[in-house]
């Protein structure tokens, strides 16, 4: 498993547009690319952490080629919400201790 962590800083009162955008975006991207997922974390007013799980590095390197057309308007949402976007780590799994969460019945 390869795991990347992105840092956003957000503009001043575009928070929601930024969070709408990134969850469209994100389930893209899982639909599309083959994306194990991602997580959204805030870390302080302003600067959101996001940690994106991929199969392997190749298969996240080579993203971006499959998404449907309504992606690019998303992104430019996301983008527009955005002081900077940054990739902070990129990462190869070594354990896997994280519980998934129960799958409803």
């Amino acid at each position: 498993m390869f795991a990347v962590v992105y840092q956003f800083i957000v503009k001043e009162n575009r928070e929601s547009d930024f969070i709408d955008a990134w969850k469209q975006l994100t389930r893209l991207i899982y639909e599309h690319e083959g994306s194990l997922g991602s997580r959204l974390h805030k870390q302080t007013d302003r600067v959101y952490l996001a940690y994106a799980q991929w199969p392997d590095k190749e298969t996240w390197k080579n993203s971006g080629n499959t998404l449907p057309d309504s992606s690019g308007n998303v992104r430019s949402k996301m983008r527009a919400s955005c002081a900077k976007i940054e990739i902070l780590y990129e990462l190869d799994c070594t354990a896997d201790l994280l519980k998934s969460k129960p799958k409803p019945h």
